[in-house]
C-alpha cells in the first residue's frame, strides 16, 4: 500500500507534437502537476521537511514559517500536516485566491504582505519573525535539500525516460532549486547536455519566475551550472500557456508557458535535439487571474 510520499515524483514525460513543427526535434514536457500537491514543489518540500526532522532541527512544538509565491507553500502545507508540524506561509497579497484557499485547506496559517513589496517583502517578514524565536524557516532559497530533491529524483527520471538522449533541459528560474538539481545530475551523466534557464524581462510579472535583485539572489544558485539564460516577457509566457491548453491539452501556469516559449526559441537554432521542459504546476491555480481570460 502506497503512502502519499510514494506518489511524489515519477511524473509523466510527454511529447508536444503541435507546438513543435520540426521533425528532427523532440520537445518533451515533464508534467509536474501530477504530483499529489499539484506542482514540482512537492519534491523540494518533502526533502526540506524530512531533512530538518532527520537532523533534529525541527522538534516537537516548533513552528515552521516560509515565504512563498504559492506552489512551495501548498506543498509545505500538505507535507507539514503529514508530519504533524504547524506552519505559517507568507505571500505577497497579489497571490491568487486559489493558492491561499488551498494552503488554508491543509490547515496552514497564511499571512499576506503588501503586494508592492513583492517576494522580497515576504522574505523580510519571515526573517523578522524568525529573529523573534520559536520558528524554523526552511529557507527554500538557501536550503541544499531543495536542489537535492532534483538530484535524486527529477534528474534521474529525465535521464531514464529519454533513454539518456536528452540534449537540452529548460526550466523557469524561481528559487532555482529545480534547475540546480537537474543540472547537477544531467551534467554528471553527459557534460554536453545544455541547461537553459528562463527568466522574465525587466518589468514582467510571471508567477514562479524571478529576476532577483542581487541582495536577494537565492544562495543555492550557482550561475556556472546554467549554460544559458533566456528572457521571456509576460505576454510571451501568457500566449504559450494558452497554446499549451488549447493545442496540447496541457493545463498549466504561466511559468510553464515561459519555459516552453524559451524552448521554442532554442528550436529555431537547432536541427536535431531532445529538449525537456518542466511544466511546473496546474492551471487551476490561476483561474481567478486573467491568465486564461
Amino acid at each position: 500500500m502506497a503512502t502519499l510520499f510514494d506518489c511524489i515524483g515519477n511524473t509523466p514525460l510527454v511529447e508536444l507534437t503541435h507546438i513543435n513543427p520540426k521533425p528532427g526535434i523532440k520537445l518533451l514536457a515533464k508534467l509536474e502537476g501530477n504530483n499529489p500537491g499539484g506542482s514540482v514543489k512537492d519534491r523540494a518540500a518533502y526533502s526540506m521537511i524530512k531533512g530538518a526532522l532527520d537532523r533534529g532541527e525541527l522538534t516537537p512544538g516548533m513552528k515552521l514559517i516560509e515565504a512563498t509565491s504559492g506552489n512551495t507553500g501548498i506543498a509545505l502545507a500538505m507535507i507539514a500536516r503529514l508530519f504533524n508540524a504547524e506552519i505559517e506561509l507568507v505571500m505577497p497579497a497579489n497571490a491568487t485566491k486559489e493558492r491561499v484557499l488551498t494552503m488554508e485547506a491543509y490547515g496552514a496559517k497564511v499571512t499576506l504582505t503588501p503586494a508592492e513589496a513583492s517576494m522580497e517583502g515576504a522574505i523580510d517578514y519571515v526573517n523578522d519573525k524568525v529573529a523573534g524565536g520559536g520558528y524554523l524557516v526552511l529557507n527554500q532559497f538557501g536550503n541544499p535539500d531543495n536542489y537535492r530533491a532534483h538530484v535524486l529524483t527529477t534528474g534521474p527520471e529525465i535521464w531514464r525516460d529519454t533513454q539518456g538522449q536528452v540534449t537540452h533541459f529548460v526550466s523557469s528560474m524561481g528559487t532555482t532549486g529545480t534547475i540546480m538539481g537537474v543540472s547537477r545530475y544531467l551534467k554528471e551523466q553527459n557534460p554536453a547536455v545544455q541547461i537553459v534557464g528562463a527568466q522574465p524581462v525587466e518589468g514582467s510579472q510571471i508567477p514562479g519566475i524571478r529576476r532577483w535583485p542581487k541582495e536577494y539572489l537565492p544562495k543555492i544558485f550557482e550561475p556556472e551550472r546554467v549554460d544559458r539564460t533566456v528572457d521571456v516577457s509576460q505576454a510571451e509566457a501568457t500566449a504559450m500557456t494558452r497554446r499549451l491548453a488549447r493545442e496540447e491539452g496541457i493545463f498549466a501556469g504561466m511559468s510553464s508557458g515561459g519555459a516552453v516559449h524559451v524552448a521554442t526559441k532554442l528550436m529555431d537554432e537547432l536541427d536535431e535535439a531532445v529538449i525537456v521542459c518542466i511544466i511546473c504546476d496546474r492551471g487551476d491555480r490561476y483561474l481567478s487571474s486573467d491568465l486564461f481570460g
